[in-house]
């Protein structure tokens, strides 16, 4: 089993209780954040390993554009979706800095390399499946957030990021051929 699962186990056995604080600065919008309570730590700590997952991303689809394997219309998408995850990880540091933290630090190309088997990718099917199973982690490790909270404005963040994941599992999932999944309400489960 690979050790980049490793961050959205964690970030699941949290208990998905990311404070109200949290994801109101999240969303741009301290205003909402004011007066409410929050365990400012625990917040940090989960948005650092959501900032994990992003990291990991980036990387992931850095090590697929870099590997020749992409022919150039999934190339631009690859990117594109790469895009996606830098304005995550841009939005979740923001975030971590607000409330006060250290976001955690990217680690280097060739580490990322090594926890996603990297070398083992030998075709454009095999890049585009490792995306998707990145994917629908973080689908499934983004709608696990939302549950607890009882604002619907924050719970509307949450959501909208799992949809972004959403969105790149079902496109990379068309890509190599696969069925959808045949059961509605399979995600985050």
């Amino acid at each position: 089993m690979s050790t980049s699962l490793d961050p959205r186990r964690a970030f699941l056995r949290t208990g998905a209780t990311l404070s109200a604080v949290g994801l109101a600065m999240l969303a741009g919008r301290p205003a909402l954040a004011q007066g409410m309570k929050a365990d400012v730590a625990k917040d940090v700590d989960i948005l650092n390993i959501a900032l994990g997952l992003e990291h990991e991303a980036i990387n992931a689809y850095q090590l697929g554009a870099g590997s020749g394997l992409l022919q150039k219309p999934v190339l631009d998408v690859a990117v594109q979706f790469q895009g996606h995850h830098k304005a995550h990880r841009d939005a979740l540091a923001a975030t971590i800095r607000q409330l006060g933290g250290q976001p955690v630090a990217e680690k280097k190309l060739d580490e990322y390399a090594r926890n996603l088997k990297a070398d083992s990718l030998k075709s454009q099917a095999d890049v585009l499946s490792l995306a998707a199973r990145l994917e629908l982690g973080a689908t499934n490790a983004y709608l696990s957030v939302i549950p607890p909270l009882s604002d619907r404005a924050l719970a509307q963040v949450a959501a909208r990021l799992a949809a972004d994941e959403t969105m790149h599992f079902t496109v990379l999932s068309s890509a190599l051929g696969r069925p959808l999944p045949a059961n509605a309400l399979s995600f985050g489960a």
